[in-house]
């Protein structure tokens, strides 16, 4: 994403008075040192944590070994276990959390790719699930999640402004 694309996107955070914090796990903190060039950044980041391991997911998001055991790191469970952790620990308006596959090994299935991410973005008490398979080099595929995750963001935030007082619905 361009950084006129992001500073659109912090402006629209801005506009509707929210505040975003963030869990990454396979994007490294990607996502969120993009944001930092962004004009208004300071008024809108509460902060991120990056949790790669799955003992930092456990100790810093307070993610489950049994979630852990049962689904692997790389799962929508996970994801949403994480954001809730976040939310707990590092409270914001919009809370995202990311993990995925970018490397052979881990939890890679026929039906779970390299490229899969699982995105849980938590926007006024709802959960709303992403899971994606981007395509691409895997030197190309944090790029390609952070741009899938403020895609995901803005068109949230465009539902909310067209409707501010109607649920908003992810997929």
């Amino acid at each position: 994403m361009k950084s006129p694309d992001v500073d659109a996107l912090v402006q629209k955070f801005l506009q509707h008075k929210l505040t975003l914090a963030l869990a990454e796990s396979c994007t490294c903190g990607w996502v969120t040192a993009q944001l930092a060039a962004a004009t208004g950044v300071s008024e809108v980041l509460r902060g991120s944590v990056v949790t790669y391991h799955a003992e930092a997911k456990q100790r810093l998001l307070g993610v489950k070994k049994k979630t852990l055991d049962e689904y692997t790191a790389e799962s929508q469970q996970i994801a949403n276990e994480m954001v809730e952790g976040l939310h707990k620990h590092l409270p914001a308006d919009v809370c995202v959390a990311i993990t995925g596959l970018f490397g052979p090994g881990a939890s890679e299935t026929p039906d779970k790719p390299i490229g899969t991410v699982f995105v849980t973005i938590l926007l006024e008490g709802r959960a709303h699930e992403y899971r994606e398979v981007l395509k691409g080099p895997v030197d190309q595929l944090r790029d390609r999640a952070a741009d899938f995750i403020y895609t995901k963001l803005g068109e949230l935030l465009e539902r909310r402004q067209a409707s501010p007082t109607a649920a908003v619905r992810g997929s």
